[in-house]
């Protein structure tokens, strides 16, 4: 490949410190029609009865099998080099945590 199509092909992205910083998310929601994904990440508290929304993405149905393939290459690189990620059995929606100080 000559230097010239690498230059074209190169992608300079920016990561303002707003989005830098991060959004955490303890749970995923995903919905789909025949033309996009949408992936909600929430982010709940025990013991709040209500949580929000924090980030919505929406995907092509291309690009959404994409970071399927992304994600499961990262998990096993990750486990190469860290061990088995141990799946713990999650309680279904909706959550009910009971009184507070229980995880």
């Amino acid at each position: 490949m000559s230097n010239s199509n690498q230059q074209q092909e190169q992608i300079n992205i920016e990561l303002d410190e707003k989005i830098a910083e991060g959004i955490y998310s303890n749970l995923a929601i995903i919905n789909h029609s025949s033309s996009e994904f949408v992936l909600d990440f929430v982010s709940i508290m025990p013991g709040i009865p209500k949580a929000k929304v924090k980030a919505r993405i929406v995907l092509t149905p291309q690009h959404a099998k994409r970071l399927l393939k992304a994600i499961g290459e990262n998990i096993h690189r990750f486990e190469v080099a860290h061990g088995e990620i141990k799946d713990t059995e999650q309680p279904p929606i909706p959550l009910n945590f009971g009184p507070a100080g229980q995880a």
